[in-house]
């Protein structure tokens, strides 16, 4: 073959693989899509894949009678005209409440309207949730209420239920969560926060990137966040308050040093967020508008 066809054909490889390494990241819908509808529930959902979201992420508590919800706050005033913690509730009382009670927006006069409070929606159970999301629709499920054990054997036991293993992945901040996770030869879960956190940290602040996460690994963290840094002193300490930008170039590669880890970078949801996501390279951004990165997301096109 000539050679300047080749070289012709070499480069036109490296723009293939260097354009597939740079592919457009995927899209999860945070708590289902809590900026367009209220939050994790059903109408949520529909809004959100409606919307071009490609994963959904989902919050699940257990009530007082041991029905897995979909449920994010602690107490159930944050969303519903209810009062009190939610794992204080049979799933018949939950039943009652409105889930869209305080979901608002601006009208357009620019004032604030409450627009569920006349058309209520419900929480629903989780496993009305895998019985209405597509199966190739893939679920990241967060789990945090505690006591952990109940949580987890309820969870567990609608998963089975439902054949539905292997169209979820789990995220904790709850080490007991993870550990109790463990006993589950079907569970998939995130590597944990704390495991994350370190290694970013390592990466930001020594420059080493002596243990990546192992192949395979699905990792997640917020494209900024405020931290504290802490430096000891043999009498005191001193504290700094930094906006860490905790993926950076270096970053991603070293987490990127093993095959098939996945990087969920969150609190994507502005173009200059989802530009700067974008240009890392990382695999998915979770947005709280599906709605919203729609539009942001074809701009970028």
């Amino acid at each position: 073959m000539h050679s300047g066809l080749v070289n012709k054909l070499l480069v036109a490889l490296c723009v293939m693989t260097m354009a597939a390494s740079h592919a457009a990241p995927l899209l999860v819908a945070h708590r289902a899509g809590t900026g367009d509808a209220p939050e994790n529930t059903l109408l949520a959902v529909q809004s959100a894949l409606a919307n071009g979201a490609d994963m959904l992420w989902i919050t699940v508590q257990m009530t007082s009678d041991g029905v897995p919800v979909l449920y994010r706050p602690a107490d159930v005033s944050a969303l519903t005209e209810g009062k009190g913690a939610l794992n204080s509730f049979s799933f018949l009382q939950l039943a009652e409440l409105n889930a869209g009670h305080t979901f608002s927006r601006l009208d357009a006069a620019g004032n604030k309207v409450f627009p569920y409070r006349e058309q209520p929606v419900r929480i629903p159970t989780l496993q009305a949730a895998l019985q209405v999301i597509p199966k190739f629709v893939p679920i990241l499920l967060d789990m945090k209420q505690l006591p952990a054990a109940p949580l987890v054997a309820s969870v567990a036991k609608v998963l089975d239920e439902e054949k539905a293993w292997d169209r979820v992945r789990i995220y904790s901040t709850e080490k007991e969560i993870l550990t109790l996770l463990a006993d589950y030869r079907e569970a998939r879960v995130f590597e944990s926060r704390d495991a994350t956190r370190q290694r970013l940290s390592s990466v930001a602040l020594s420059g080493s990137c002596e243990t990546p996460p192992a192949a395979g690994a699905w990792v997640g963290m917020e494209l900024e966040r405020t931290v504290t840094v802490v430096e000891k002193f043999t009498l005191g300490e001193g504290r700094s308050e930094v906006k860490a930008r905790w993926w950076t170039p270096a970053a991603v590669s070293c987490f990127k040093t093993n095959p098939e880890v996945k990087i969920i970078v969150f609190g994507v949801d502005s173009s200059a967020a989802y530009q700067a996501a974008e240009k890392l390279g990382v695999d998915h951004v979770m947005s709280d508008s599906p709605i919203k990165m729609k539009a942001i997301r074809a701009a970028a096109r």
